[in-house]
């Protein structure tokens, strides 16, 4: 009986804990909720030219000894404030410090999953920046995708169409994967830079579904599925698919390819699209060779490049999102996460992804 009544003591502990926990958790999320007002998200805008360089002047001073370091310090002291008077000067003439036209480089980031739900801030972001960005100014895009939904990444790259029409430069970025969706995004910019070793390509469309009619069929169940139009369902995971329906389906599945190619190719005017529209992909070295990609180099380099010539402004729509919310989406990204490690292992291969 004592151990009975320990026992329910410490079980009544641990539910009155996981209460207050989660009372405190939803009162936390009410409050960011009711702070956010009434808008979707904060538009946040950081000058990565004033953090590089406080980390180059950090790691300066520090290979410093004391007595040098004291010197640095304010020869780093002065220079400040003579930059900062100039920069005002600068700017109140809206020219940059060598007195040519002020060059912004608006950097945006896009990690793609299978739905490309990254969209909805791509779409913010891009409307903030429509609001300011000139055609002398530019845009880089961080992407990393390996792809997903059509008419989710059609959406993605009509976005980055819309900078596109008002003629602002558009340099895409790709240090990992820009693969199948992912590189249709990427052929709309002026530009593409990738790592050495970063994958791009999968120019090609892929559909799969497992058939359980012979399961049904095995233990007498019988499925019905009732449709209005030839071609309303052509297959499906529980009737039984048709010879007819297959090819209609794989019609289908040719037309959307073909769509897919003309996009690449009126993009990318100097690529033969017949040799690299296979499906197939290609590590960063390789693409050069195949017009896929324009230079080898990391976002890293091309960004400290810029910083040298131009203010470069990070540019990024932060969603509010509820705490149930937040949960659904972690949930979302390990079943993506989840969905190309079955690829993987299915093609025995780890970067031919769909």
């Amino acid at each position: 009986m004592e151990f009975l009544y320990d026992y329910g003591l410490f079980f009544a502990k641990l539910v009155t804990f996981a209460l207050i926990l989660l009372s405190v958790t939803a009162l936390i999320s009410l409050l960011r909720n009711k702070r956010a007002g009434s808008g979707k998200g904060d538009l946040m805008v950081t000058r990565l030219n004033d953090l590089y360089e406080d980390t180059s002047n950090l790691m300066h001073l520090a290979v410093l000894n004391d007595a040098e370091k004291k010197i640095e310090e304010k020869s780093l002291h002065d220079k400040k404030k003579l930059e900062r008077k100039n920069e005002k000067k600068a700017a109140k003439d809206q020219v940059s410090l060598d007195g040519a036209p002020r060059k912004r480089v608006y950097v945006l980031s896009f990690e793609g999953n299978m739905n490309a739900s990254s969209v909805v801030n791509l779409r913010e972001e891009i409307s903030a920046v429509l609001t300011t960005a000139k055609t002398s100014d530019e845009v880089l895009l961080r992407l990393e995708s390996a792809g997903g939904m059509v008419h989710s990444y059609g959406l993605a790259a009509s976005q980055l169409d819309r900078l596109r029409k008002k003629d602002i430069p558009i340099t895409v970025s790709v240090d990992k994967v820009a693969a199948s969706g992912g590189y249709m995004m990427a052929c709309v910019a002026d530009q593409i830079i990738a790592a050495p070793f970063a994958v791009l390509g999968s120019i090609g469309v892929v559909a799969q579904l497992p058939n359980f009619n012979r399961v049904l069929k095995h233990n007498k169940i019988d499925f019905e599925l009732l449709t209005a139009g030839e071609y309303k369902r052509t297959l499906t995971l529980f009737g039984e698919n048709t010879a007819k329906g297959r090819e209609k389906f794989v019609n289908e599945l040719e037309e959307t390819h073909q769509l897919f190619k003309q996009y690449v190719s009126e993009r990318r005017e100097k690529i033969e699209i017949d040799q690299i529209a296979t499906g197939e992909v290609w590590y960063g070295s390789k693409a050069l060779e195949l017009g896929l990609v324009d230079d080898l180099k990391t976002s890293d380099e091309y960004l400290i490049s810029s910083m040298q010539t131009a203010d470069v402004l990070e540019v990024k729509y932060i969603l509010n999102k509820s705490l149930t919310e937040r949960l659904g989406i972690s949930a979302e990204n390990a079943i993506d996460t989840l969905l190309v490690k079955w690829w993987q292992r299915l093609t025995g291969n780890s970067h031919n992804l769909p």
